[in-house]
């Protein structure tokens, strides 16, 4: 469990330090690059979600609309 934790410190060093020198170079606080990403980790996420129920939606209504119908003849 000791090498998981170093393992986890490891990351978080080099990914906050990563944040840390954006943050920097653009003149503000390193909370408010963090915060962003993960912001727009979600919605980059939502965004195909909400894609592939568009598309599933429009897929439904298309069937509905454009049933076969039974001709005459096959009466």
């Amino acid at each position: 469990m000791n090498i998981f934790y170093s393992l986890l410190l490891y990351f978080q060093k080099r990914g906050y330090y990563v944040c840390q020198r954006i943050a920097d170079r653009l003149g503000i606080r390193a909370k408010i690059v963090r915060t962003t990403f993960m912001y727009l980790t979600f919605v980059t996420l939502g965004f195909g979600f909400a894609v592939y129920l568009f598309l599933a939606f429009w897929i439904r209504i298309k069937d509905i609309l454009y049933t076969k119908r039974s001709s005459v003849f096959d009466l």
